[in-house]
């Protein structure tokens, strides 16, 4: 039986005697246009990415068309059918790659990321798509969700190729591996541990699934006016979700600094472009 035809697409406004072209373009985009359209496309593949973006695709929140594109990973290595892990894009201020496993977040992409990703916040969109970094006309870079759940960017040069970025690289990269008010610390001897912020220290079991699994919580050593607060500087920190946070991209770092000095709720602050030089 039919499953989908192209006559779900038509315009009945538009005259039925104009012919359909169904068309392969250049950058792999697959379409279906009016014959004497080029750019109008009455659907195309790109809105609907599989396990690889390619040049000139978009993931994230399309507004106009009410979609959301993810990558979602193949089930293994022989077979290409839907997977447990995805790539989606968070729809918070300064958007964020998440990798989730059956639906559970357990990765969110840092500032290296961001390097070879365009990010669009508009309200039309909420997008990221792949910067052209290379001078190479003959290679071609994509991007990755893995069937085993790492995020992985390959450029194609020729019949070669080469892994630019993979992620996660290691256990600091696991969501919320420390939990509040910590922080991961992985060194240059390959040690991995959780540490708490100048200020905390370990207190109360904090109950994580069950009565019989908690773990140590980092709690304030003491507590005192929330107008004298002194910010101990941290660096290489991936910033936190902004789902829960104030984000003002028209302040600079000293003013930022005043703001959460004189608001009880702030307890941190940070510069969001780190490419400026920002911590």
């Amino acid at each position: 039986r039919s499953v989908w035809n192209t006559t779900n697409l038509i315009n009945h406004n538009i005259n039925i005697k104009e012919s359909l072209v169904a068309e392969l373009l250049d950058n792999g985009n697959f379409v279906l246009r009016y014959s004497n359209s080029k750019s109008f496309f009455l659907w195309e593949s790109f809105d609907y990415p599989t396990d690889t973006l390619l040049p000139g695709m978009k993931l994230g929140w399309d507004c106009n068309k009410k979609l959301n594109k993810n990558l979602t990973s193949w089930k293994s290595l022989k077979d290409p059918s839907s997977g447990s892990y995805v790539f989606a894009i968070e729809t918070w201020k300064v958007s964020h790659g998440l990798i989730l496993d059956q639906g559970q977040l357990r990765y969110r992409t840092d500032s290296t990321y961001s390097s070879f990703m365009n990010i669009t916040e508009t309200e039309e969109e909420v997008s990221h798509s792949l910067k052209n970094n290379t001078t190479n006309v003959s290679s071609i870079s994509i991007l990755q969700m893995t069937y085993i759940g790492s995020l992985r960017l390959m450029e194609l040069v020729g019949e070669e190729m080469h892994i630019k970025f993979y992620y996660p690289n290691d256990f600091c990269d696991i969501y919320n591996v420390c939990g509040d008010n910590s922080y991961c610390n992985f060194n240059n001897k390959g040690r991995q541990n959780c540490l708490c912020i100048e200020g905390f220290q370990l207190g109360h079991d904090q109950y994580v699934s069950s009565l019989t699994k908690t773990k140590k919580r980092c709690v304030k050593k003491s507590y005192s006016s929330c107008h004298k607060k002194e910010f101990k500087k941290m660096k290489n920190m991936k910033l936190p979700d902004t789902q829960y946070t104030t984000v003002e991209t028209k302040v600079g770092f000293e003013e930022c600094q005043k703001k959460c000095g004189m608001s009880c709720n702030c307890t941190a602050f940070a510069n969001v472009d780190i490419g400026t030089g920002g911590l």
